[in-house]
């Protein structure tokens, strides 16, 4: 028989190194409190140094790492500089809110970019170091709108529905060598990058009706989503979309914003 895990140390992550991608604000902000709190060494990664920084502040034993992700050779000097890295989180995210048909061709690179490419070349240069090791967690956040879309949300949806594919085949990839690859999945969230929505009232309300809790949810609230999938609690979760939505796609929302 098998020793009994300890569970009081279930989520704990003493003795790992995260680093935390977008943690100059929002939700890579708390996710690297988060983190920091349950025993993580955690790096803040972010284009933003000074926004890194002032996360860093705000925790204990926490370092800064100014990372432009859309520079894939800063990508793969940052795994080489950074050493040993346990999880990975990665946060960042845009978008352009216009119906496909008036797409011009650099927003679509820019959110393409961003959402999907740049996921890409973190997984392709952090994952061989955690295989060598024969440990790792990966963690990307995808959306709501990898799986339903609303007008003016298509180039994004399909970032982060490409996204959440990545990530589980590069989960069925580097599953034998011990990585864990997993996407979070937020509803509507009070974050720098939807700010616009929220500016405008009828919007803001619409979306928050649309839940099944009947608001938006704060940044902090995707954190344990975070903490979860970094740690032993989930040592057998893999390619896999957990969604934290507030039941939006339980009850499937739906608005048609202004554009």
């Amino acid at each position: 028989m098998t020793d009994r895990p300890d569970y009081a140390r279930l989520f704990r992550l003493d003795d790992r190194r995260a680093v935390v991608v977008g943690a100059g604000s929002g939700i890579g902000r708390e996710s690297a409190l988060a983190l920091a709190a349950h025993g993580a060494q955690v790096v803040c990664a972010d284009r933003d140094l000074a926004a890194a920084e002032e996360t860093a502040d705000l925790g204990e034993g926490m370092t800064t790492y100014r990372l432009d992700v859309l520079d894939g050779e800063a990508v793969r000097n940052a795994a080489d500089e950074l050493g040993v890295v346990d999880v990975l989180v990665y946060t960042a995210a845009t978008n352009v809110r216009k119906r496909v048909l008036d797409y011009a061709d650099d927003e679509f690179d820019r959110v393409v970019d961003l959402n999907l490419r740049a996921a890409f070349d973190l997984v392709r240069a952090f994952g061989p170091g955690m295989a060598d090791r024969g440990r790792g967690s990966i963690i990307a956040f995808s959306s709501i709108r990898s799986m339903t879309v609303e007008p003016g949300q298509g180039v994004y949806a399909a970032t982060k529905a490409g996204l959440v594919q990545l990530l589980r085949a590069a989960a069925a990839e580097l599953g034998p060598r011990g990585v864990r690859l997993n996407a979070i999945a937020p509803g509507v969230v009070e974050t720098p990058l939807t700010a616009p929505i929220r500016a405008v009232p009828e919007w803001a309300d619409a979306y928050a009706s649309k839940s099944a809790l009947g608001r938006w949810s704060r940044p902090d609230e995707l954190a344990g989503a975070v903490v979860y999938l970094a740690s032993d609690a989930s040592s057998f979760v893999t390619g896999t979309q957990l969604v934290v939505d507030g039941g939006w796609t339980a009850i499937d929302g739906r608005y048609t914003p202004p554009m």
